[in-house]
């Protein structure tokens, strides 16, 4: 039996010990000729460690943000209150929120805010709805289902230049596909560069043809996510599969259809590749009228084309205010979509 006085002793070295190790550790490690202060040290390193490693892993991300969309952002806000020349950068002279000013009044900026939104409508809207579709459709069991899974998402995986120079000649005045097939249906040929609605549906259906498919793959997963068993209940209580997909497919994507509507919106907002190139020479002015210049074309005009990189800045923020508001449009719905669930 153990006497009290060697529980006393036991008790003792337990407390020596570094919290954390079993007990009788201390007592081993000085037996064996460790340092005393060897186990807290060793303890003091793992409590630090633990705490620390998190950040450590997390710092490059917060680096590279920094680096490259933080301080370029508000260098970008500290350029739009200046007059700032792209030839003379060292001289700037400071303007306040004229350059704001300036767009306000400005018939090129509401121009190329119209020209943004008609484009976004024109590309988002079919390009969703035909992204449901497609989704539906390859959400039964079809064959090659894989195959046709691959085929949807290559048109997102090919570049804006080749795809824009594919549409290009498609879209050509003279010996253009489009045309060709025009003419077979009495329609006159259509300059499709030069007309206003023309060339803005030109190069909406190239951002239609690069996306649907990659919206159809989101669309798909969140269906294949959607309980068998409220199909099966449909289909007992006699629901066609029109109906099915009106009463239940469609309630449980609204989650999807709200982000994939919110990220269509700021592609179409932030749309640059596709009218720059589709325009050819008259690419940054979106068209010898001006008839297909966005916010980011026009944005390229006044800073890399006339130099204005002041006015081209408060066209940026002007652009990111806009991503702003809707990206509070949708955590409004999103609150009033969770609410009604």
């Amino acid at each position: 039996m153990t006497g009290p006085k060697q529980a006393l002793a036991h008790l003792a070295a337990s407390a020596e010990a570094a919290p954390g190790t079993p007990p009788g550790a201390a007592r081993g490690a000085h037996g064996r000729g460790a340092p005393a202060g060897a186990d807290s040290w060793r303890s003091r390193l793992y409590r630090w460690d633990m705490k620390a490693s998190p950040y450590a892993f997390v710092t490059p991300f917060f680096v590279l943000f920094g680096a490259f969309t933080l301080v370029p952002l508000l260098y970008t806000a500290w350029y739009s209150l200046h007059h700032v020349q792209l030839a003379s950068l060292d001289h700037q002279t400071w303007a306040g929120l004229d350059n704001y000013k300036n767009l306000w009044s400005s018939d090129f900026f509401w121009n190329a805010l119209k020209n943004t939104l008609t484009i976004g409508v024109i590309s988002t809207v079919p390009q969703l709805l035909a992204a449901i579709g497609l989704a539906h459709l390859l959400n039964y069991r079809l064959r090659g289902s894989t195959v046709w899974r691959v085929v949807m998402l290559t048109p997102y995986a090919t570049s804006v230049a080749a795809a824009t120079l594919v549409f290009t000649l498609l879209y050509s005045w003279d010996g253009g596909m489009v045309n060709w097939i025009l003419h077979f249906f009495g329609v006159n040929p259509i300059n499709w560069r030069e007309s206003d609605w023309g060339s803005q549906f030109a190069v909406s259906s190239i951002v239609i043809w690069r996306w649907t498919g990659y919206n159809a793959l989101i669309y798909l997963a969140a269906m294949q996510a959607i309980p068998s068993d409220l199909y099966e209940s449909a289909a007992i209580d006699g629901a066609s599969r029109w109906q099915q997909f009106r009463h239940v497919t469609i309630p449980q994507l609204r989650p999807t259809i709200l982000f994939t509507v919110v990220v269509s919106t700021i592609g179409a907002t932030q749309l640059f590749g596709e009218p720059l190139l589709f325009g050819g020479v008259s690419g940054s002015k979106g068209g010898s009228e001006h008839q297909y210049q966005t916010l980011g074309l026009y944005m390229y005009d006044q800073g890399w084309i006339i130099g204005n990189l002041g006015k081209a800045s408060a066209i940026a923020w002007s652009m990111f205010l806009i991503l702003l508001i809707i990206a509070a449009v949708n955590l409004l719905l999103t609150r009033r979509l969770r609410k009604s669930q």
